[in-house]
């Protein structure tokens, strides 16, 4: 009993003798395990700063062009602003204007036609179309006053025809959907020419449109032009309205007239005593003449 106590006491000791080596040696070694660990740490802070650093400069570049773009921009929009443009184009025309005269005192000192001498510098076609031109504006500018209304509406018309484009893709489409509806149907006869062209032979008359053809009302505009139709209405009323308010005038002002005639000739009067009764006006409305 006595040998086998000494034994386990001899066992635990030398057990715990073992774990207290163990626990040495791993003192020992954990310095020597951790060093690449911390030298992987400090090449990863040394990559991040040298990043951030990189953004950085990135950072001021970026705002130092950008302050010199704002200090070239501001320059520009000051000289902008310090320069006339209504200054501008007066002296541009003078200039033209005084050019044009020394030009023709040149000429004419010569002994030479000014017209003629202008007109080396144009071909024929451009001086014909600038007769046309100038001859359309002269048109017009005589045809501003009213005259009837069907002149009227025919202004209207031709200014709206100005306004509106054609739109020549849709009209090819159209066409061509309606040739093969009618070759489908029997109504045309596609024949090729000797030269290789295609020509479409109208059978019995009934493609192309008379005055008795409804196929127009087969027509379903697009929502462009729904919309453009909408917006040329709506402008024709805010110029309706705009001229109606102008014939009433001004609706706060007092009312010294009894019907259009008489108003036009209290305005005729007013232009021409109004500085002499003005001041009597006043006086009688605020009670101090009597």
């Amino acid at each position: 009993m006595v040998t086998t106590r000494k034994q386990e006491l001899s066992a635990e000791e030398s057990s715990n003798i073992e774990k207290h080596e163990q626990a040495e040696t791993a003192t020992n070694e954990a310095p020597f395990s951790s060093e690449p660990n911390e030298e992987k740490k400090d090449d990863d802070a040394a990559g991040k700063a040298r990043d951030r650093q990189a953004r950085f400069k990135a950072l001021q570049a970026r705002a130092k062009s950008a302050t010199e773009r704002n200090l070239k921009e501001t320059a520009a929009e000051t000289q902008r602003l310090s320069t006339d443009p209504g200054l501008v184009n007066s002296l541009s025309r003078k200039h033209a204007f005084a050019s044009h005269n020394l030009l023709k005192a040149d000429t004419e000192a010569a002994g030479e036609d000014f017209e003629r001498k202008r007109a080396w510098d144009w071909t024929i076609d451009e001086s014909e179309k600038w007769d046309r031109r100038m001859e359309k504006k002269q048109r017009h500018r005589d045809n501003v006053a009213f005259q009837d209304y069907t002149q009227d509406a025919l202004k209207v018309y031709k200014r709206q025809m100005r306004e509106l484009p054609p739109n020549l893709e849709a009209y090819e489409k159209e066409k061509l959907a309606a040739i093969e509806k009618a070759a489908a149907n029997g109504d045309l006869e596609i024949v090729e020419t000797e030269d290789g062209e295609m020509v479409a032979i109208d059978k019995n008359g009934s493609f192309y449109s008379t005055a008795d053809s409804v196929g127009f009302t087969d027509n379903k505009p697009n929502r462009a032009a729904v919309d453009r139709l909408v917006g040329d209405i709506q402008k024709a009323e805010e110029v309706r309205l705009k001229k109606r308010k102008e014939r009433r005038g001004n609706e706060e002002e007092d009312v010294t007239y009894i019907n259009e005639k008489n108003k036009q000739f209290n305005q005729k009067l007013a232009r021409f005593y109004n500085k002499y009764t003005s001041e009597i006006r006043d006086s009688f409305e605020r009670g101090t003449m009597i």
